[in-house]
């Protein structure tokens, strides 16, 4: 059996290390294609991608492919779930954290319970621990899939940053239960008491970790001066935060979301504009190739699982109907605890507790339904110990919860928003528009340079740059106040200026191919218009 960079392994031929790379090279190009496809069909990438790999793994001559459980979560969770710390709200994290909490840790808890009880019901032989194990494994929904679903869809401020929150830190509940139920199936003890206390001790520590990761990441930024150095540090943080979380024998997952909270607070302070630029340009791709990766992993494993279930025919006669009545339990679970939360929420506001608002009924089924799983769900089931009771049921069970949700959950959830015809509610709309936002940033900059226009006798040095920001302050403040009479007339503007960017483009490349102007004269030039354009298109979205 041999392991690649990608956690991919092939057991099938021993594979010369050259062809493993092909191996990942035809994954990437293949990840092209089918998010292209996925585009024209209107379907999720997520969507595209599992099946385009669920395909790809049944193509005669390629070996069976399998994913190292362990390797899989540490390079593809951490800068995942770092990306979603840094871009997430902290303002409404810690207004609806809470509400985060409740599905984080309580939805996570009760979906176990559920699951594991319907389990043994099915199959009274199965030890508890077995049951519970199946239920850690695909109660907690997961961050790589839940952005996938969430980056295709507009949700309310409120929902968006409940679904943002618990995808960052449920995987750390997930993990702690999955660990207990094992422990206990080995061994025949478990205690409830350990367990709850062993998970404060793991997200204090992992919160400790990270606090200590983000701010020497802070430090070592300010005194680092190469931006490259600065992007490089800043790639190899959630790494970081991750790999010493758990060489602590603490939580990484919630050292890793700690870590990326710091550094998004601080970046804007500690990063230069260049650096940032440069810097959110790597990282997308880097990104966007890793959650593909990570689906179309999911896709090709599929194979493998089969195999072990002993074929689709048998894993759908022998397993069909109890897997359909897991998945029952399981969505039905998640729908009881978000409306019993919400029907909470309106019994502490009859009682004259105001502090949180019901999401009310479609906003609950909203929310219930994104409830999407994905490669934590298939790391855990992969990482049961070989003998362990009832494992290639759980295995099984497990991809058939990740096909389903993501196939069938992904697919709808848009339409399901679509129906609730969900508004923003008054209290989580920001006090200030972005067009707001402008203005008072317009006006304390002509301020500054009506200071700084004049010398020290009195005398206006720079009339042109106070002139030119004075304009600048009237005009904002104009269009704040009249924002939909301008919007037209903006849209208009900057799509001549758009079509000037793109007509000097052409004569810059003209020049160059004309042999009039050097390699670096284009490349200025083209950064120029590069972040015109950039400008522009901001100024229209």
């Amino acid at each position: 059996m041999s392991l690649n960079a990608a956690g991919v392994v092939s057991k099938q031929n021993l594979m010369h290390p050259t062809q493993l790379f092909e191996l990942v090279i035809v994954m990437f190009l293949a990840i092209i294609a089918l998010h292209y496809a996925a585009h024209k069909l209107g379907l999720p990438p997520s969507v595209g991608l599992l099946a385009g790999g669920a395909a790809l793994a049944f193509i005669p001559g390629l070996p069976t492919i399998a994913v190292d459980p362990e390797l899989v979560l540490v390079i593809f969770l951490p800068p995942l779930l770092m990306d979603g710390a840094w871009s997430i709200a902290l303002a409404r994290l810690r207004r609806h954290l809470i509400g985060i909490g409740s599905l984080a840790v309580g939805a996570v808890l009760f979906t176990c319970v559920v699951v594991a009880v319907v389990t043994h019901l099915l199959f009274p032989s199965l030890p508890w621990a077995a049951c519970a194990v199946l239920g850690a494994i695909v109660s907690p929904p997961d961050a790589v899939a839940a952005r996938a679903v969430l980056q295709r869809v507009k949700l309310p401020r409120r929902l968006q940053i409940l679904l943002e929150g618990e995808s960052l830190l449920n995987d750390a509940s997930g993990l702690v239960l999955f660990r207990f139920a094992i422990a206990a199936g080995v061994t025949g003890a478990f205690s409830a008491g350990d367990a709850v206390g062993s998970f404060f001790l793991l997200a204090l520590g992992g919160i400790v970790v990270g606090a200590v990761v983000g701010t020497a990441w802070v430090v070592l930024v300010r005194r680092l001066e190469d931006e490259y150095l600065i992007i490089a540090a800043t790639v190899l943080l959630s790494w970081t935060a991750y790999l010493l979380g758990e060489m602590l024998h603490v939580s990484g997952v919630i050292a890793t979301v700690t870590t990326g909270l710091i550094a998004s607070w601080h970046q804007s302070n500690v990063l230069s504009a260049s650096t940032r630029m440069r810097g959110t340009s790597f990282w997308e791709v880097m990104v966007f190739l890793m959650e593909a990766s990570v689906f179309i992993l999911i896709g090709l494993s599929l194979r493998g699982v089969v195999e072990r279930g002993g074929g689709f025919g048998v894993v759908v006669s022998t397993m069909g109907w109890d897997i359909l009545a897991i998945l029952a339990a399981l969505t039905v679970a998640r729908f009881a605890w978000v409306f019993g939360s919400d029907a909470a929420i309106k019994l502490c506001n009859a009682l004259g507790l105001q502090r949180y608002q019901p999401i009310g009924a479609r906003g609950s089924t909203v929310l219930s339904w994104a409830g999407v799983r994905g490669v934590v769900t298939l790391a855990l089931a992969l990482s049961i110990p070989e003998g362990f009771p009832g494992r290639d049921f759980i295995l099984v069970t497990s991809f058939a919860v990740i096909l389903v949700t993501v196939l069938v959950q992904g697919t709808t959830l848009g339409r399901v928003i679509q129906w609730a015809k969900l508004s923003e509610p008054e209290t989580e709309k920001p006090r200030l528009s972005m067009s707001q936002a402008e203005a008072a940033m317009a006006q304390v900059q002509f301020a500054i340079i009506q200071t700084l226009a004049y010398d020290s006798e009195g005398t206006l040095i720079h009339p042109k740059l106070l002139e030119k920001y004075q304009r600048k302050a009237v005009a904002i403040v104009d269009y704040a106040e009249r924002t939909e009479h301008y919007t037209p007339l903006i849209h208009a503007h900057f799509d001549v200026v758009l079509e000037a960017v793109a007509c000097g483009r052409r004569e810059l490349i003209r020049l160059h191919r004309a042999g009039d102007i050097d390699d670096e004269t284009l490349h200025e030039l083209e950064r120029d218009l590069d972040l015109e354009e950039l400008s522009a298109m901001s100024a229209k979205a």
